[in-house]
């Protein structure tokens, strides 16, 4: 069971420190390996100083793991804790390889008495007690140089997540506020029927499920077909025609190669909306709503949403597309979200009528962009 505790602890390292370590272990692998080779060569030419050198090593590479411990201990601290802390561990670290390497040479050897361990000590302080010193310096400053990018990746990670939330958060308050204010309008618009034919109220009920089913599913970040978003505003108008009669006419103008395009949920219905509200119903003659997809030589598609109502006349249109309404805002900021400052909303009035278009990249483009999109959400979750 131990040993599965160990190994288990063993994965939870994260890999960077793991690398770290067996790459300071193979430098001073190198280092203790020259070192000893030139010291035979030149200077004592025995066999015992390979042993001691094997000793040092093993005992530097189990120290790595306390000096990195003990380091991410001290970090929670402040800086001059640390300081502190670290001229503590230096001396400590000195003492202990130093008593290791006078065990090996002189203790060994018979010189065991408190005095040659001292005298031991105060010669390494000269030269070799040097090089004690900067492994430990050497593997605090690893430590160091890794905990400062692993923050600052964690706080890039951080403020990435945040961002995405944020986004997240608001187009579901975007579509939270399209949704009921699309169904208030629907059933304002049917409230008239109630006491129509049982045949026409049966196909205002049937559109009326249809509309709801649709803006239901239509609470996730998912992307819809506008073959959909068609059937969807086909149910729309149609309610609304039987409201108006032959006072609203719509006419479409679909270039059928888009039909598969994937767009927003509900994102033409807000202009569709508008154009019945604002232009049309307050027209005493009526008019035609006009919707328009197309490709552009440029490689996007073109949506537009014309009719011939007030236009300019209707104030309250230019209002609720600067603030006051939730409609042809809300749209706006969806399509920026998710396509960028270039699929804003154009908006043209005159006393001709309005018009309300925007372009979205093709398909192709459009799909790729979802699913960056879609997979940066599901990384931050």
């Amino acid at each position: 069971m131990s040993i599965c505790n160990f190994l288990s602890v063993l994965e939870n390292i994260p890999t960077i420190w793991k690398r770290a370590y067996v790459l300071l272990c193979l430098w001073y692998a190198l280092n203790f390996g020259v070192s000893t080779i030139l010291q035979y060569e030149f200077e004592t030419p025995h066999a015992f100083i390979f042993w001691n050198a094997l000793y040092l090593f093993e005992a530097l590479c189990v120290l790595i793991i306390f000096i990195f411990l003990y380091a991410r201990f001290l970090f929670k601290f402040s800086i001059y804790v640390q300081v502190i802390g670290h001229i503590l561990g230096t001396t400590a670290y000195f003492f202990m390889m130093g008593s290791l390497s006078y065990y090996l040479q002189d203790y060994v050897e018979g010189y065991v008495y408190f005095d040659h361990w001292k005298e031991h000590l105060l010669g390494l302080l000269k030269w070799e007690g040097v090089d004690f010193h900067n492994q430990y310096v050497i593997t605090l400053a690893v430590f160091y140089i890794i905990q400062y990018f692993y923050n600052v990746q964690k706080k890039e990670q951080e403020k990435s997540e945040l961002t995405l939330k944020n986004r997240e958060m608001q187009l579901s308050l975007l579509k939270s506020q399209i949704n009921p204010h699309f169904l208030f309008n629907t059933l304002n618009s049917i409230n008239t029927l109630v006491g129509s034919s049982k045949e026409q109220a049966r196909k205002v009920i049937t559109q009326l499920s249809d509309i709801f089913r649709y803006a239901l599913d239509s609470h996730g970040d998912q992307m819809v077909k506008l073959l959909h978003e068609i059937d969807f505003i086909d149910n729309y108008m149609r309610i609304q025609q039987v409201r108006f009669g032959e006072r609203l006419r719509f006419v479409k103008n679909v270039d059928f190669t888009c039909m598969g395009v994937s767009i927003p949920p509900m994102i033409l219905q807000p202009l569709v909306e508008n154009s019945v509200k604002y232009g049309i119903a307050p027209k005493d003659e009526g008019g035609t709503i006009v919707l328009t997809v197309k490709r552009t030589d440029e490689g996007t598609i073109y949506f537009e949403v014309k009719d011939d109502g007030l236009g300019s006349k209707a104030k309250k249109v230019m209002d609720s597309y600067s603030g006051s309404g939730v409609g042809l805002a809300n749209t706006d900021q969806r399509l920026r979200s998710i396509f960028g400052p270039s699929a804003a909303l154009r908006i043209h009035a005159n006393e001709l009528g309005y018009s309300v278009s925007f372009y979205i990249p093709a398909e192709e483009i459009a799909h790729k962009s979802t699913h960056m999109i879609n997979e940066e959400l599901n990384k931050a979750v």
